[in-house]
């Protein structure tokens, strides 16, 4: 969600938090604004609408502060307006506030502070912490904080300055991510790493009930209570050439073209050929657990969500585990039953998931042996899980999401080959799959080499605004998140569906002309989905199908076709799905719209 930068230090702030949050302008947001410290008062400047519209507004004007704060906002109380945008202030205007999160209790307190005079000019949950604390304070920023951190209840991470102490920023957090950069007379807090990198790569990460108190000479950690906390200094692991677009259009072709790359990377080390085993350092402490587990709970949103569901097949038919996968946001308000020798494994790309991050600790307090598949070094979800796998495919800036989902799956992979070959299958069986996924990196490149063929092929349904995605077996997870990319990014409605599913209502949709995929790679139902091919055909539908090179057939039936190299069939989705994202990226530049901030989504989704 919403990007969060502070300083302080000896360096002008204006330009260091306006640099910040425009590294964070991916997560998605609606307004911007900025408050610096300036001859002992606060200026602010906000604006709905993106950072250049801020910067406009403080064009012109030098401001000489070495203290401020900034802020990304993505709008839940109150529309995305000037007045609603960040950073707020107390009743005096000598304190400023940004925040990620959502103060649950904040008509409460807003009532508490009605009754003793105190008025209000926006509409959301934040200007009332920030009157909170500037009620509360009485010369002293951090007891002011954490006094009404106290009286909060929901997320947040915020950062907090007071004109009264010009060089002093309060940080804390619970539920939504903050992280501290440690320079050399200086310190940067930010909602992520990418604001920081390229200042220093010295980190720390603020747990949950955790706050900062931060001057140019050092900082102190303490929880909520006032127990000083003793923090590790992390080095964040990836470069800011990583974050930065290297001559490519838009962060999604960028992260869709790296995708061989970052998938040789996220198998490096975990694969010995020589001696056909999977290595997942990880998760080395429990793998006995993982043998003998008697079921496995994977649960995740969106399209993480989608790689658990190949997951399902994957360990279920390589590993013989029974295994469901389970909404996150469904797991955490329920009461799930977790019996002796349940695993479940949580999936996110940021690791911050508010959602996922709840059934994690849902799962953990019934007993769980718990484990995370996540992609950022450090992220909450892997501190919290007994073990993990990171994903090591590079940072994703794209909202939606592409190599982390092949890295998802990957990791997926690994993990169902390693427990199948400790639970049934034979030496030569890995060794047949093992050799197979090391071809894969290779194979999506020979596949991406289709781009200009997609991108003709997005043309001529570009006007097109109802999609069906169908797919079977492993390539129904493959149908989904194909559905979900166009949908996320071009805004038109796709649906993804088991293909034998459609003669069971949904056939009624397709009318003359519609466009429908179809994933028709050949395995064990290739002549089920040949048939599914033609009822839909028959109704008039456009047919453009994800085939296996060589499939002579497939091109007498369908309208168009995107090739993928031949693989055994767990391995299929890692190839299927490449075309689609490609599909997707070339609907949503042919209609003009942007392709990285997609309208109304977030890359971290740290609210409810």
């Amino acid at each position: 969600m919403c990007g969060i930068v502070a300083y302080t230090g000896f360096r002008r702030a204006q330009p260091l938090l306006i640099e910040g949050i425009k590294r964070l302008e991916y997560r998605g947001y609606d307004s911007a604004g900025i408050a610096t410290l300036n001859g002992g008062k606060l200026t602010i400047h906000k604006s709905a609408g993106r950072i250049s519209a801020l910067e406009t507004a403080i064009a012109g004007q030098t401001l000489h502060g070495t203290c401020g704060i900034a802020h990304t906002r993505w709008a839940t109380h109150g529309a995305p307006t000037d007045v609603n945008a960040h950073p707020h202030t107390d009743t005096a205007g000598r304190i400023a506030v940004v925040h990620n999160g959502i103060i649950e209790n904040y008509r409460a307190l807003h009532t508490f502070l009605s009754q003793r005079g105190l008025s209000f000019e926006s509409d959301t949950d934040t200007e009332v912490l920030a009157k909170l604390i500037g009620f509360l304070y009485k010369g002293d920023l951090e007891k002011a904080v954490r006094a009404a951190l106290r009286e909060a209840r929901g997320t947040y991470g915020i950062a907090v300055i007071c004109a009264d102490e010009p060089d002093r920023v309060v940080a804390a957090r619970k539920g939504s991510p903050l992280i501290i950069g440690i320079g050399d007379g200086e310190f940067i807090v930010a909602s992520d790493g990418a604001a920081i990198v390229q200042h220093t790569t010295q980190v720390i990460y603020l747990s949950d009930g955790e706050m900062a108190t931060i001057t140019p000479d050092g900082f102190h950690t303490t929880t909520l209570d006032d127990v000083p906390v003793t923090k590790e200094v992390d080095e964040l692991e990836f470069s800011l050439e990583e974050i930065e677009l290297g001559g490519h259009s838009h962060f999604m072709i960028k992260e869709i073209m790296e995708q061989p790359e970052a998938l040789a990377n996220c198998m490096r080390g975990r694969i010995d050929m020589s001696e056909d085993r999977v290595v997942l350092g990880g998760l080395a402490k429990y793998v006995r657990d993982l043998v003998r587990a008697k079921r496995i709970i994977i649960s995740a949103c969106g399209t993480a969500w989608h790689a658990g569901l190949v997951g399902e097949y994957l360990l279920e038919d390589l590993a013989h585990v029974p295994t469901e996968v389970e909404y996150a946001s469904e797991f955490r308000y329920r009461n799930p039953i977790i019996e002796d020798g349940t695993v479940v494994i949580v999936i996110s790309q940021s690791g911050e998931t508010i959602d996922t991050l709840a059934a994690l600790r849902e799962a953990r307090d019934k007993g769980a042996l718990t484990l995370g598949l996540v992609n950022v070094v450090g992220s909450t979800i892997a501190r919290e899980t007994d073990a993990g796998v990171y994903l090591h495919v590079g940072p994703e800036i794209g909202v939606a999401s592409t190599k982390a989902y092949l890295g998802q799956v990957t990791v997926l992979t690994l993990l169902a080959l390693m427990l199948g070959r400790r639970r049934h299958l034979s030496q030569p069986q890995l060794h047949e799959y093992l050799l197979a996924l090391s071809k894969i990196p290779d194979q999506i490149r020979d596949t991406l080499n289709q781009s200009d063929d997609i991108r003709r092929v997005a043309e001529t349904y570009r006007e097109a605004e109802n999609w069906l995605f169908l797919g079977r077996g492993y390539n129904y997870p493959t149908a989904l998140e194909g559905a979900l990319k166009l949908k996320e990014i071009s805004y038109v409605h796709a649906e993804g569906l088991p293909a034998a599913e459609i003669k069971h209502g949904p056939i009624a949709l397709i009318s003359d002309g519609m466009p429908v995929v179809l994933i028709a790679t050949q395995g064990s139902q290739y002549e089920k989905v040949i048939s599914n091919i033609q009822e839909v055909k028959s109704r008039g539908g456009h047919i453009i199908a994800v085939a296996t090179e060589g499939d002579r057939q497939i091109r007498e039936i369908a309208n168009e076709v995107f090739f993928v190299p031949r693989t055994v069939e767990p391995l299929s989705p890692l190839l299927s799905i490449i075309p689609l994202q490609l599909l997707a990226y070339h609907a949503a530049v042919l209609r003009g719209l942007d392709v990285d901030k997609p309208r109304n989504l977030a890359k971290s989704v740290t609210v409810e």
